[in-house]
């Protein structure tokens, strides 16, 4: 039978059958908890009940997320990020509930209070790493969770695509830039992301063994689809690999640095450029837009770019319009007007 009662604010919904342990969870308004129980007791008659309940009592939320950290999150390549989330998700206090409690209406708190501090785009992240770490729970682990709760939330709206490019100036800027950095990769790795289009991490991880000089292709063996590509090279991009001296072994570092001495070192460069809200990841798009520009097809661009979805890599194409005035002008005086 289930039982209805008044903790503080919220109403607590209590379902005890014969021959299992009972069933409880919160919710705001008592129509839902009315709602929820009797679903519960539907569920039941129908065999719905199950031994293993006692499980959903005895594990908190924290406890999953802690064995999702360290048995799952290891094999994904971006695992040091997921880790930094799931200890900031870890303090609070939302991860201190039993998953019999847990319900979408947690999840939709904790959605509130985080769009406070954070952008959408990270809260989008942070509750999809925990929607996968209870779905791999319900499907792998066998704990009996019956619905996912991230599920039953609808998630903040993304914020709309960046589309920065170099404005006019601004890379004679970085170029000055160059001149006053220790670094001394620096100036490669950000003309060889300009030449190809390559993400940072891509960049940073290719080797010697990687580059075919006869063929004039890089192969890009990690990347962030999880599907390999190789590129063509352009002559600006093979002439900064004929300028970097010095002896390589194969499986040597093109580019012997790490992607948080980058991350500074640009953010340091642009600060002293005066540029504003320039980001290393927006040469992606400067490369890309260039490629386009350059009057490449959608095809080819994909095969440097490494996108499988053309609607995603329009998201990283804006071509300028007043670029394209005298290339519309050509076209149109090449045309009979009558025809």
């Amino acid at each position: 039978m289930a039982t209805i009662s008044k903790r503080g604010d919220r109403w607590q919904a209590r379902v005890r059958r014969k021959g299992g342990p009972p069933t409880s969870r919160t919710f705001r308004l008592k129509a839902d908890a009315e709602k929820w129980a009797a679903q519960v007791e539907v569920d039941g008659e129908r065999g719905g009940f199950s031994t293993n309940r006692s499980l959903l009592e005895a594990t908190t939320l924290a406890d999953l997320i802690r064995r999702y950290r360290d048995t799952v999150v290891p094999s994904h390549k971006s695992s040091l990020n997921e880790t930094a989330v799931l200890n900031a998700f870890l303090r609070h206090s939302t991860a201190s509930l039993r998953l019999s409690e847990l319900g979408p209406a947690h999840f939709a708190a904790y959605r509130d209070e985080r769009l406070k501090r954070a952008k959408p785009g990270t809260i989008i992240r942070e509750l999809g790493l925990i929607q996968h770490a209870l779905e791999v729970a319900r499907k792998e682990w066998g704990i009996p969770i019956a619905a996912n709760p991230v599920k039953g939330i609808t998630k903040p709206k993304a914020d709309r695509p960046r589309d920065r490019r170099l404005q006019e100036g601004e890379w004679a800027l970085v170029q000055q830039s160059f001149e006053t950095c220790r670094n001394p990769y620096i100036e490669a790795v950000v003309r060889f992301a300009i030449e190809t289009g390559m993400r940072r991490g891509e960049i940073l991880r290719a080797k010697w063994c990687d580059i075919n000089r006869a063929e004039g292709t890089l192969h890009i063996p990690i990347t962030k689809n999880g599907h390999p590509r190789t590129i063509p090279l352009t002559p600006g991009a093979q002439k900064i690999l004929e300028g970097i001296s010095g002896e390589h072994k194969a499986t040597d570092l093109v580019f012997p640095v790490s992607c948080e001495a980058i991350k500074l070192v640009w953010q340091r460069l642009v600060r002293r450029a005066g540029i504003a809200n320039l980001r290393f990841h927006d040469l992606r798009h400067e490369a890309v837009s260039r490629f386009f520009e350059m009057g490449l097809s959608v095809p080819e661009v994909a095969l440097i770019s490494g996108h499988k979805d053309p609607r995603m890599l329009f998201r990283y194409t804006h071509l300028r319009a007043a670029d394209l005035v005298a290339k519309l002008a050509a076209i149109s005086l090449s045309r009979d007007p009558a025809s």
